[in-house]
C-alpha cells in the first residue's frame, strides 16, 4: 500500500497544477488564524471576531471544520485532474501493462483520498488547537478536547466528496467536464429536488430526504456553526426569536456517507474494470 501511495504523490509532487493546488489550499486552512485579526471600530462600535468565542474551546473544532470544509474544492480539482491526467498521458495503459492491476490502481487513488483527508484533518486540529490555546478563554483539558467528534465528521465528510470526485474522473475522463458534472449534479440532481419536495410536501420533509442524497448527507455532517454562537442567540431572543437546532454529529450521518463512499469507490472500479482502455 504504501508503495501505491508514494507513486501517487511522486505524480502529483511533480505536476506543477497540483502542487500550486495543494500549497493554496493548505494556506487557506492556515488563513483561518486570520480570523481572529479582524477588528472593526467604527465610533463607539467595535467589533473583534476572536473576542465573539469563535476560537473559544470547544466551540473552535466545529467553526473551524465547517470553514474548512468549504475548501475542500481545491483539492477536488486535484483529484479529479489526477485521474483526467491517468487517461490523457495514457500512464493508466502504461501502468497496467507493467503490471498495475485495475484492483490497485483504484486503490492506489482511494489511498489518495485517505491520505489527503487525514492530513487534513490532522492540519485543522493543529491550527484549531494553537488559536484555542491562545485565544479562548477555557484551557481546562476536559473542555479542550470535548466535540472531537466534529474532527471525524469533517475527515468522513472529506473521503466522501473526494470519493465522489474519483468517481467522477473516471466517468468522464475529462477534468473539466468532470468538475462541471459535479456541479450539475449538484444543481439538477439535488437542489432541483429539494426544491421541488419543499414545495410540495414541507421544508421538513425535503430536509429528510435532501439527508440521503450525496451532497446533501455531506452537508449534514457538520451543521452550521453561526447560530450556536451565544452572541447570536442574544440577538435572536431581543427580536423575539429563538434558536433550537441540534449541532451534534450523529452517528447515522456517518454511516449515510461511508455508505456513498462504498458506492463510489465500487463504482469507479467497475467502470475500470468493464472499459476498453
Amino acid at each position: 500500500m504504501l508503495r501505491l501511495l508514494q507513486i501517487e504523490f511522486i505524480k502529483l509532487w511533480n505536476n506543477k497544477s497540483s502542487k500550486f493546488l495543494i500549497l493554496c489550499y493548505f494556506g487557506l486552512l492556515v488563513s483561518i488564524a486570520l480570523f481572529a485579526s479582524i477588528k472593526f471600530n467604527i465610533g463607539p462600535i467595535r467589533f473583534h471576531l476572536a473576542e465573539m468565542g469563535i476560537f473559544s474551546f470547544p466551540y473552535i473544532w466545529h467553526f473551524n471544520t465547517f470553514i474548512a470544509a468549504l475548501f475542500k474544492l481545491f483539492l477536488a480539482i486535484i483529484i479529479v485532474s489526477m485521474v483526467a491526467n491517468e487517461y490523457s498521458n495514457k500512464t493508466l495503459k502504461q501502468n497496467l501493462i507493467d503490471g498495475l492491476s485495475k484492483k490497485e490502481f483504484i486503490l492506489s487513488k482511494f489511498l489518495t483520498v485517505l491520505a489527503f483527508s487525514a492530513i487534513s484533518t490532522l492540519f485543522i486540529f493543529v491550527v484549531s488547537l494553537l488559536l484555542g490555546l491562545s485565544f479562548s478563554d477555557f484551557n481546562e483539558v476536559g473542555i479542550i478536547f470535548r466535540d472531537l467528534e466534529y474532527l471525524i465528521a469533517y475527515f468522513i465528510k472529506l473521503v466522501g466528496f473526494f470519493s465522489f470526485c474519483l468517481f467522477v474522473g473516471i466517468l468522464i475522463k475529462r477534468s473539466a467536464f468532470a468538475l462541471g458534472f459535479l456541479f450539475m449534479w449538484f444543481i439538477i440532481a439535488e437542489i432541483f429536488p429539494y426544491i421541488y419536495l419543499m414545495s410540495k410536501y414541507s421544508k421538513e420533509f425535503a430536509d429528510k430526504v435532501f439527508a440521503f442524497f450525496p451532497f446533501g448527507s455531506m452537508w449534514n455532517l457538520i451543521a452550521e456553526p453561526f447560530t450556536r454562537l451565544n452572541a447570536v442567540k442574544s440577538i435572536a431572543s431581543q427580536v423575539g426569536e429563538e434558536v433550537n437546532r441540534d449541532f451534534a454529529v450523529h452517528w447515522y450521518e456517518l454511516l449515510i456517507v461511508l455508505g456513498w463512499t462504498s458506492i463510489f469507490i465500487f463504482l469507479s472500479y467497475y467502470l475500470l474494470k468493464k472499459r476498453d482502455l
